[in-house]
């Protein structure tokens, strides 16, 4: 594949590994390839569960959400596919037997669905997933698909205007690197997977916390632009594969990652910070193609020179 014309820069990484989310805070899949929409990759945070409530339920509150699995149709993920009446979302868990989410649109809606600031209509996906997630999570549960064709999301104009998402926190994608998880790694007495941070794109080749200082990135001839440094909740703390919560790997990285020590000369909020959400400015054009690879490589088009200096 060639450069990128406004790549004059030798390659800064390449992409290690892709993640999608397609049920908020339940557990991701790693895939080879991930196609953009105008919210992120696409199936990325289209589904949610909600409390009787309306309101989101996440790992924040409930751990157990981290043992529930989610499968795609492998063709799902790739460009311009549409599914089928025999196309399902698959979720699994510990102890339950195994939900099948048809892919076709549901036909009744949610009203007071809230996701922090953001209030609205969501599909619903009806009362056999509902029982599946009531059970498991032992409270009321709906799970809800997030209503395109009603329904707008933006990301909140003071980090970058004009983007949309659908059930992410805030931005439309999460980037680490593996240098960043191998220097935090070698401070923790247990060490810790990259599902504890829950990023779309895990990057490789670069220098521990390269990711902080990319202000405009280019990868297969697609702009993302950094927006904010992201700051961590206690999912990290979470234990991915037993849901087990701990104090670690926040207590740590509170030692060298927070604000006190990062950006020293700026408003102090308590925060801690461990990769760099992004926006792609290609998400809102008509590039023919809208796919990234495991594999391809990153170029750093702009930079900051310290953490001081990036948005957060």
């Amino acid at each position: 594949m060639a450069e990128p014309e406004s790549a004059a820069a030798a390659v800064s990484a390449r992409v290690k590994s892709l993640f999608i989310y397609p049920i908020k805070s339940c557990r991701g899949i790693s895939v080879s390839e991930a196609s953009l929409s105008s919210t992120g990759f696409r199936w990325d945070r289209q589904w949610m569960v909600i409390s009787s409530k309306g309101r989101a339920i996440t790992q924040r509150v409930e751990p157990m959400l981290a043992l529930i699995q989610v499968e795609l149709p492998t063709e799902a993920f790739c460009e311009d596919w549409e599914p089928s009446n025999n196309s399902y979302l698959v979720v699994r868990a510990p102890g339950m037997d195994v939900l099948k989410v048809p892919l076709s649109k549901p036909r009744e809606t949610s009203d007071g669905v809230s996701l922090w600031d953001w209030s609205g209509s969501a599909f619903d996906e009806g009362d056999e997933p509902s029982k599946w997630f009531s059970s498991f999570l032992q409270k009321p549960c709906h799970l809800v698909r997030f209503n395109e064709v009603n329904e707008t999301r933006a990301v909140d104009p003071n980090y970058a205007h004009g983007y949309k998402i659908m059930f992410s926190d805030a931005t439309q994608f999460l980037i680490l690197s593996q240098g960043s998880l191998d220097e935090l790694n070698k401070l923790l007495k247990e060490p810790v997977s990259a599902n504890r941070f829950r990023p779309n794109i895990l990057v490789d080749g670069c220098e521990p916390f390269s990711e902080d200082l990319w202000k405009e990135i280019n990868i297969n001839k697609l702009t993302f632009h950094s927006v904010l440094l992201c700051y961590r909740c206690k999912v990290p703390t979470v234990n991915q594969e037993t849901a087990a919560v701990g104090s670690e790997p926040n207590e740590t990285l509170r030692t060298f990652r927070s604000d006190e020590v990062l950006r020293p000369n700026k408003k102090q909020r308590g925060r801690v910070y461990f990769g760099q959400c992004l926006v792609c400015s290609d998400s809102i054009t008509d590039v023919k193609e809208k796919i990234i690879r495991v594999g391809d490589p990153v170029y750093a088009l702009k930079s900051v020179s310290s953490p001081s200096e990036a948005a957060a």
